[in-house]
């Protein structure tokens, strides 16, 4: 069994995620993420069908074993996007079925769509739903993760950026020797003379910059 999830904060730094389990439970090793760029801010659907395309084409041309299940964290939109996107893959097999959260949005309330539009009722202490729960909560953390940790990527280097003399050669000077840009606000003005192309004046520009 397959789930996708999207995260992200207002449009910024979208991830989508693909956790797997089989009959023992997680099988990291498997995990994947997906960095999507190029979808409108906020289309869950695009990032959804863009991470679909981009994980069963590759198990496609790789000729790799399809999932029995597919679950996407989201109702019947999503699970329409889903469907669209294994069709245009001609890949036909695993079941999809999208998982939407309760009007209460509390757990033992989420409704389950089959791709027939088939909405299914179960019940909160069945087990089939939990292992649903635990799956999709899972492919929530995942994701979160990802997004969280691409954001603050995007963020660090982004100081850098705003830095008036510092061009991409020198960004990646000053980010291969300190390893990231928040040592490099941690550096004094004598350690950011020692980067390559950074001259003593642009080196306490540079430390003016990020502690202004």
């Amino acid at each position: 069994m397959e789930c996708f999830d999207v995260s992200h904060s207002s449009g910024e730094a979208v991830v989508a995620s693909c956790v797997v389990f089989g009959s023992e439970g997680p099988i990291k090793e498997d995990y994947r993420r997906f960095n999507i760029d190029g979808v409108k801010a906020g289309d869950d659907y695009a990032a959804i069908g863009a991470a679909i395309r981009r994980r069963y084409s590759r198990l496609k041309r790789e000729e790799s074993v399809l999932p029995d299940i597919i679950f996407v964290d989201g109702g019947k939109g999503q699970l329409g996007v889903a469907s669209k996107v294994m069709n245009e893959l001609e890949l036909k097999g695993p079941v999809l079925v999208g998982v939407a959260k309760g009007r209460s949005r509390k757990p033992g309330l989420e409704r389950i769509f089959l791709e027939d539009g088939t909405e299914l009722c179960l019940d909160h202490n069945e087990a089939g739903l939990l292992v649903i729960q635990q799956l999709r909560d899972e492919s929530h953390r995942f994701a979160i993760t990802a997004h969280r940790n691409r954001r603050q990527k995007r963020r660090n280097v982004s100081v850098l950026e705003e830095i008036e003399g510092v061009g991409p050669k020198r960004r990646r000077a000053l980010l291969r020797h300190f390893g990231g840009a928040a040592r490099v606000s941690g550096a004094g003005v004598e350690e950011i003379k020692k980067v390559e192309g950074i001259s003593s004046k642009l080196a306490e520009h540079i430390y003016a910059s990020l502690h202004n």
